[in-house]
């Protein structure tokens, strides 16, 4: 996918209620948050709960989102770390957004997006069997884009595959996972135990931390969304 070009930004309050007192904010249409970053003292925020689910919907943990807190000259750019969902509703409880430094680089994951379609499993020959679904890079913010693409229409034939190595990565862009480990891959069409059996040796789990080179991570996130 092309490098993000288009502006996305949203609107924060500071916020003063914290713990249980956050459900009567929600009630007022507010969904509480935090922002905190490598460098950055971590601020405890609040959303109209409209804007927020609207931007999330179209949003991935991989876009950058300028975030314009009343009272500031200037948003801060930030990507979205974490979000705690209503388990019925899927509303948004609480949301944590990581704050960016545009010269620093960082540890993020890119989705993956198919696209095309197989030859073999067009002719009802074959199916697909998907391994990572997203890959861990590091980059400057401004490389980072929304998504890969992985192209079905290159998998002519049985037992072929698409893997990590074979992404067109966009220039800025330094992918981490190994580039051995499968994407995609044609297989014979064949009974639920063979499919089960193929996943356990193919499927890796996708990394889905953000982490700034220059630290192992961030300690001491604020743990309110747990007493919310």
């Amino acid at each position: 996918m092309n490098q993000q070009a288009q502006k996305i930004e949203l609107t924060a309050k500071k916020r003063t209620v914290t713990g249980k007192q956050v459900r009567q904010l929600r009630r007022q249409g507010w969904v509480p948050g935090v922002m905190y970053g490598h460098g950055y003292d971590s601020v405890a925020l609040q959303f109209e709960a409209h804007n927020l689910t609207r931007l999330l919907s179209r949003v991935g943990s991989s876009q950058l989102i300028g975030i314009s807190v009343e009272g500031t000259k200037k948003p801060e750019m930030a990507l979205v770390r974490d979000v705690q969902r209503d388990p019925i509703h899927g509303d948004p409880l609480h949301v944590d957004f990581y704050r960016v430094q545009m010269t620093e680089r960082l540890r993020a994951e890119i989705p993956l997006v198919m696209e095309g379609a197989s030859p073999v499993v067009a002719q009802n020959e074959g199916m697909l069997l998907q391994g990572l679904s997203a890959v861990e890079v590091e980059c400057l913010p401004a490389d980072l884009v929304d998504a890969i693409a992985v192209d079905l229409t290159d998998l002519v034939e049985l037992d072929q595959a698409i893997h990590v190595r074979d992404l067109a990565i966009p220039a800025g862009i330094e992918v981490l996972t190994d580039p051995n480990e499968m994407i995609v891959r044609a297989v014979p069409l064949a009974e639920e135990e063979v499919i089960e059996e193929m996943l356990e040796e193919e499927l890796v789990p996708g990394v889905e931390e953000i982490e700034v080179i220059t630290e192992a991570g961030e300690e001491g996130v604020e743990e309110e969304a747990e007493e919310d």
